[in-house]
């Protein structure tokens, strides 16, 4: 009887204890590797979408500037979406213009929605300089894009 135990318990296949456990300890190494990262990404995405805007917030202010014998005087934020209606999105950034533009320059900015870091662009007498305000890590954290 006592051999009839031992060889039924040898021909039943299955996991171990100390298996199962190594299994479910590997799953949760890999589980806190990639759940941060993953949590970051939406962050990365509206900062990605702000650096967007704002650079299309440039070429319009440049289009703008075409239209009135190379001036930037009196481009507001109503004239510019005009030109660019993709401006009044406000989901994931939101556009504004800094300052009065002058004959010679101007001050965009554009604002992330989740994170809240701020993109700028200032331009004067044709030479561009790109910053950014973060208000966490994320899409610029050296201050320069």
């Amino acid at each position: 009887m006592l051999y009839r135990l031992r060889q039924r318990s040898k021909d039943e296949g299955g996991f171990t204890l100390i298996e199962l456990l190594v299994v479910i300890l590997i799953i949760g190494i890999l589980a806190a590797i990639a759940i941060p990262s993953f949590l970051n990404q939406k962050s990365k995405a509206n900062d990605a979408a702000a650096k967007e805007q704002v650079r299309t917030g440039q070429t319009t202010m440049e289009t703008y500037s075409t239209e009135n014998s190379g001036s930037y005087v009196g481009a507001e934020i109503k004239k510019l979406q005009e030109i660019e209606p993709t401006l009044k999105d406000t989901t994931t950034a939101t556009f504004t213009v800094k300052g009065t533009p002058s004959a010679t320059g101007y001050e965009i900015e554009s604002t992330a929605a989740g994170s809240g870091d701020k993109f700028i662009i200032k331009v004067t007498n044709g030479e561009v300089a790109r910053t950014c305000a973060p208000t966490k890590t994320g899409g610029c954290p050296t201050g320069d894009w």
